[in-house]
């Protein structure tokens, strides 16, 4: 018969309440698998509703708000031409891939940007918001080139391009 050593029941407890409770702590991470970030899912709403895709995701707006995953956010080689020059928008993917979420954050807070980029709509954003889009973009990972440079007022830009009238004096 054997004897129990009060230490060593009281260790054995210990040790059959940890396995106990990391098995349904990985049974409970198997059963979230496969599941959406749900910020990812607020990040991907945010955009759509916004219109972030409008510009910034190639032949969007032309297909009626559809397009292939792999171009989503990668930015676009056509152009808006105005007083202030030629402007494209950028591609989101590679933009946010070197910036912390707390980085865009603050960048978006701040941004100042020339037209059409509707800056003061990104200023204004709700923090989590602006953490949601930056998960997003996040997910849909690296893609795409860079979108063109700047054409500065004056010099010819390549074609695609929209031209905005001068504004009224």
């Amino acid at each position: 018969m054997m004897q129990q050593v009060p230490g060593r029941t009281l260790c054995a407890s210990v040790l059959l309440s940890g396995l106990v409770l990391a098995s349904t702590a990985l049974a409970a991470g198997t059963a979230t698998e496969g599941k959406t970030d749900p910020w990812v899912e607020r990040g991907r709403y945010v955009v759509a509703i916004a219109g972030c895709n409008d510009c910034h995701t190639p032949g969007y707006a032309e297909n009626g708000g559809k397009a292939d995953g792999k171009v989503l956010l990668t930015g676009d080689a056509l152009g808006w031409r105005g007083p202030w020059g030629t402007t494209y928008p950028v591609n989101l993917r590679i933009f946010m891939e070197k910036m912390t979420e707390k980085e865009w954050v603050e960048h978006a807070r701040k941004l100042q940007a020339r037209p059409p980029m509707p800056f003061w709509a990104l200023n204004r954003m709700r923090s989590g918001d602006l953490r949601a889009v930056y998960r997003y973009v996040r997910s849909l990972g690296p893609g795409g080139r860079p979108a063109p440079d700047f054409v500065p007022p004056g010099a010819e830009p390549k074609p695609p391009y929209v031209q905005f009238p001068a504004p009224p004096k």
